[in-house]
């Protein structure tokens, strides 16, 4: 495969989302993010709402062995895993692309040449961020990071056996909060 890829990883709020579309809008190539998800959804059967929540839990807990698939011992995220590792295999080999979140830098790591890049930020600008960009809630902003962070991390571990955010895992950590959100897009689209 001779497509270049790039993986975005980020923390809840930190804008890695926006760094991967932006970098894709400035090389010209697709940004699959939500265009993932609908294409999981279509796929395994479940609504794209269930895809965005469910599919980032990690599997074996209690709900996961309800709604498991008895005849073959696969539980709906076990499901959901292999229909989105097929699908980001397919999208790396038709071409170059930003692929978010959804593991896709381990789906990859031995398939396509890479460019993992994890984007962070301090906990403070990451809440101030999500404020603005999906307005207050019942729940505090820090504790909503601390929730879908904690969900991220336990579900990178149970699929890649690594720990979700150590700089050893990817090519390049980049801190939004203190680069800014263009400075992370110009990195990342230098070293594509």
């Amino acid at each position: 495969m001779s497509n270049r890829i790039i993986t975005i990883s980020r923390e809840f709020g930190s804008g890695g989302r926006t760094v991967g579309k932006k970098v894709a809008e400035k090389l010209g190539i697709p940004c699959y993010d939500a265009e993932l998800v609908q294409k999981i959804a279509e796929e395994s059967g479940y609504a794209e709402e269930y895809i965005k929540e469910e599919g980032e839990y990690a599997s074996g807990g209690w709900i996961s062995t309800i709604l498991s698939d008895r005849t073959n011992g696969l539980t709906n995220q076990d499901k959901i895993w292999n229909i989105q590792s097929r699908i980001i295999t397919e999208l790396a080999e038709k071409g170059s692309c930003v692929i978010v979140g959804r593991c896709a830098d381990y789906v990859l790591k031995d398939k396509a040449d890479c460019l993992t890049v994890f984007v962070h930020a301090s906990l403070e600008k990451r809440a101030k961020r999500i404020v603005e960009e999906y307005g207050e809630t019942d729940e505090t902003p820090e504790q909503r990071i601390k929730d879908k962070d904690k969900r991220r991390d336990a579900y990178y571990r149970f699929y890649t056996d690594m720990k979700w955010g150590e700089a050893r895992n990817y090519h390049l950590c980049l801190d939004s909060g203190e680069l800014g959100i263009d400075k992370c897009v110009e990195i990342v689209a230098q070293l594509y």
